[in-house]
């Protein structure tokens, strides 16, 4: 995503010192490292192994010691690391996968792209109020690549 985005989305997002954040569609790293530099810890997923292995290294090299880089499909999230206190999503899907909703913490905040593959996306912050309850806010018309993945879109779409 472009940098503009990056930080809309981590001011959407209110990212604090002490928040643990999932970032789906980590790419080449480049907004995990931006995110590790506010938050705690950030864990990045990225389907493509290769790319994920690259920012895995990446962060290494540069001394990034509070990211961890996942490889497998980003709209399942990371579970065995939930719950987080912020996701953000740079992938566009057609809704909000239920596994992500599910890993946030109470009072967590999740950023996400969803409408069409192609058009008509809007950026949406669900906060997790309570254990069934969460808020959903509309913060604009955005474009994203599409999420793929058993909760986002078939590959190949």
């Amino acid at each position: 995503s472009q940098p503009y985005i990056v930080a809309l989305m981590i001011e959407a997002a209110a990212l604090q010192p002490t928040d643990k954040v999932l970032e789906v569609g980590a790419g080449s790293g480049y907004a995990a490292a931006v995110m590790s530099r506010i938050a705690r810890f950030v864990h990045g997923i990225e389907r493509h192994a290769e790319l994920g292995e690259l920012a895995r290294k990446r962060m290494a090299e540069l001394g990034y010691g509070n990211v961890d880089i996942h490889v497998g499909d980003g709209s399942k999230g990371v579970a065995k690391a939930a719950p987080f206190d912020a996701i953000i999503v740079s992938a566009g899907g057609p809704s909000v996968p239920p596994a992500l909703r599910e890993q946030l913490a109470i009072s967590g905040r999740l950023i996400i792209p969803i409408g069409d593959l192609r058009q008509n996306q809007r950026l949406v912050r669900v906060t997790r109020l309570d254990a069934t309850a969460f808020k959903e806010e509309d913060l604009g018309a955005v474009m994203f690549v599409p999420l793929i993945g058993e909760q986002g879109w078939p590959e190949g779409d």
